[in-house]
């Protein structure tokens, strides 16, 4: 190769992003990764309590347990995606906080302790809906609306 001749750059140079993250792509990734360490959470607390514990159905609660602890990738995995600037991330940000709604939907129903955890999960999944669907978020993953393949 000459000396005039510019070598191509890495891959992983060339995808890097030069400007930095905004706010509320930052934002958006911590409340998901927020909500999969819950789930995470969750589902171990099951998980040993169906161990360990007397539950009315052992197998029901070690299979809850482990179900939680494997839906808790999903978020997770997004929210280091959107930290990454990665475009791919938004969707399972997204899918996380649409099953969120009913989830925060039927805990708002109940008549029991679960009513604040249904707020708060209800404000985190909106909040980060908000946040993902802005139009920074959009521009700093790289994602182009229909039409535009400029």
């Amino acid at each position: 190769m000459s000396s005039q001749q510019n070598p191509a750059p890495d891959t992983a140079e060339a995808a890097a992003p030069t400007a930095p993250r905004p706010r509320r792509l930052t934002y958006a990734a911590a409340l998901a990764a927020l909500e999969g360490t819950a789930l995470l959470a969750g589902g171990l607390w099951v998980l040993v309590l169906g161990l360990t514990g007397a539950p009315d159905d052992r197998q029901q609660a070690v299979t809850l347990g482990i179900t939680l602890a494997v839906l808790a990738l999903l978020p997770l995995l997004a929210a280091r995606g959107l930290l990454l600037r990665r475009g791919w991330s938004r969707g399972p940000a997204v899918i996380t906080q649409v099953m969120a709604l009913p989830v925060a939907y039927n805990l708002l129903r109940a008549d029991s302790m679960a009513i604040p955890a249904g707020i708060a999960l209800a404000v985190v999944a909106v909040a980060a809906l908000v946040l993902l669907v802005n139009g920074e978020t959009t521009r700093a993953l790289g994602i182009k609306g229909p039409g535009r393949s400029e």
